[in-house]
């Protein structure tokens, strides 16, 4: 298995599109993740990130300058309970809504498809982190369209028990620039996490994004025994 540093992977592609990592800080006290978007079109790029109590939503930097919210504006972020969980569109809400029904993480996005934003299709990537009793589990999905055919879907969940401290895992939704975009391929990619506080993780992260392409980038450290949370968002627009 391929262990990259976080630099090495963000530097790997100038446009990952946006993209989910969750993992156990080197400590083994805290769950880690981040999410990051990136834009090529002015739409895209038009947005920031903004918290609302536990939660985080996306919102249009320049009200005048938006064309088409329906696949923009979504709250990446949500926590149910002792479950956050973190998405690239407005599947959050489906994930939170259905498990907060009974039904579990993979059961909900079978409910759901990569995004109608033909041609690229964008996958729809999620994940979820739970916490209890000094202990956390996690899984990631991907649904993505079959080699680019808009009337197949393709549903991968990966779920990791008990992870390795020190560890993350890394999914993303295009495996490079192109037109149209090709989907992102493979398991989700593991990482190293560097032993550190939540600003230099954040630094390191947001430095090694594509200058042209980021956009906004969200980490957030959960304390695994408390449920405690820090979290800090990054914006290109200011």
């Amino acid at each position: 298995m391929k262990i990259s540093s976080i630099a090495e992977e963000l530097n790997s592609l100038a446009y990952h599109g946006r993209g989910i990592i969750i993992g156990k800080s080197a400590d083994g006290k805290k769950a880690v993740t981040a999410y990051f978007i990136m834009g090529r079109s002015v739409n895209s790029r038009n947005r920031v990130f903004v918290t609302e109590g536990d939660a985080m939503r996306t919102k249009a930097f320049d009200e005048s300058k938006m064309v088409d919210p329906h696949l923009i504006i979504y709250y990446p972020v949500r926590v149910l309970g002792n479950k956050t969980i973190v998405t690239n569109g407005d599947q959050t809400d489906t994930i939170y809504n259905l498990m907060d029904r009974q039904m579990t993480f993979e059961q909900a996005l079978r409910t759901r498809e990569f995004e109608d934003d033909k041609p690229n299709f964008t996958p729809r990537i999620s994940g979820i982190i739970h916490t209890e009793g000094g202990a956390m589990n996690y899984a990631m999905s991907i649904l993505k369209s079959a080699e680019g055919d808009d009337s197949s879907c393709e549903r991968f969940t990966y779920a990791y028990s008990n992870p390795i401290a020190g560890r993350a895992k890394f999914i993303h939704t295009y495996g490079g620039d192109g037109d149209p975009l090709p989907s992102f391929e493979g398991e989700p990619k593991t990482l190293s996490l560097p032993d550190c506080p939540i600003d230099e993780l954040t630094d390191l992260i947001w430095t090694n994004l594509n200058e042209d392409n980021k956009v906004s980038l969200f980490v957030r450290y959960i304390d695994i025994e408390s449920g405690a949370t820090e979290t800090r968002i990054v914006n290109k627009n200011a």
